[in-house]
């Protein structure tokens, strides 16, 4: 299964990237993330409170994946 994932915000930062294409067994974006924390260099995605998106919906870790999808990763937003 390969799939587009994209980082957005101080993610992308920490990183140093904006996307990547990964291909692996996903059933959810919690396998996703758990595969990337996996790989190291992926510590922000360990955060707490992790927002994540499945093509441009936001969702939960425990949304299901398909091969092509594209998932996002993002942090919290607040606001005053």
């Amino acid at each position: 299964m390969k799939l587009t994932v994209l980082y957005f915000a101080r993610f992308r930062e920490a990183m140093g990237k904006e996307r990547e294409t990964l291909e692996g067994p996903f059933t959810t974006l919690g396998s996703v993330r758990q595969h990337l924390l996996a790989q190291g260099g992926h510590d922000v995605l360990a955060e707490r409170n992790v927002m994540c998106a499945r093509n441009e919906e936001l969702c939960s870790l425990n949304e299901p994946v398909e091969p092509g999808d594209e998932v996002a990763f993002f942090p919290t937003v607040t606001g005053g």
